[in-house]
């Protein structure tokens, strides 16, 4: 005896479905995998603008002596804006500015300037640097960083 339901050939309807159910996963995983792929992946290849950040005036720097100076670096991290905090050595030597990292080299402590010596020198292992950001003396690899700076008019500019 047949019933209804074997007269129907239930493996068309069913291939049928089944074709459909896997598209629709198949297009919400790409979509998906599109969208976290691009937030992971996008930073990495964003170009990222150099900017010139006032650092302040000329006439408040000495002749070589280093003047610590804080500058506010914003960045893009996600949705939020981050402002960073770079604190940077401006030497003066005639009309000519350096700016020069306060990070060391060695191990990333912050360094300060020694008047009585004329160096800036690291209070964590011992690392010495001129004021030029050469190593001296100490562990330190690596002179200190070394950024672009220019002068406008009575401002100091330094790229960060």
């Amino acid at each position: 005896m047949t019933t209804p339901s074997d007269t129907v050939d239930p493996s068309g309807r069913r291939g049928f479905f089944v074709r459909i159910i896997q598209t629709v996963h198949a297009a919400i995983g790409g979509t998906v995998a599109f969208v976290l792929g691009g937030a992971i992946l996008a930073p990495s290849f964003a170009k990222r603008e150099p900017s010139w950040l006032s650092a302040g005036r000329l006439d408040l720097l000495r002749e070589d002596e280093p003047l610590a100076v804080t500058l506010r670096v914003s960045r893009q991290d996600g949705y939020a804006q981050v402002v960073d905090r770079k604190v940077v050595y401006l030497v003066r030597s005639g009309q000519d500015v350096r700016a020069l990292e306060s990070t060391c080299t060695h191990l990333g402590c912050r360094t300060s300037y020694d008047r009585e010596g004329k160096r800036i020198v690291c209070p964590c292992h011992g690392g010495v640097f001129g004021l030029d950001g050469r190593v001296l003396s100490g562990p330190p690899p690596a002179p200190l960083t070394a950024l672009e700076t220019r002068i406008d008019g009575d401002q100091i500019l330094v790229q960060v």
